[in-house]
């Protein structure tokens, strides 16, 4: 085998790697809103509003492992 061809299979095996890590984010975060919606309905807007903050936090991230496979 080549370097070249040792080099891409470890990225892909990177990103797959990396791509695992924001599903876990996303699981842990929409499971906790849900919980405390249950617990205290009355806040439910605010949970929901920080829950999408930290959606895009968790989507800009795994979208920035995905281009930093491409820079390099």
């Amino acid at each position: 085998m080549l370097a070249s061809e040792i080099t891409g299979n470890i990225t892909t095996l990177c990103y797959g790697l990396g791509a695992i890590g924001p599903g876990i984010g996303l699981g842990i975060l929409i499971g906790k809103t849900i919980e405390g919606v249950s617990r205290q309905p009355e806040i439910a807007g605010k949970l929901q509003a920080l829950m999408f903050l930290g959606v895009a936090f968790i989507e800009l991230f795994g979208l920035l492992g995905f281009v930093l496979v491409f820079i390099k």
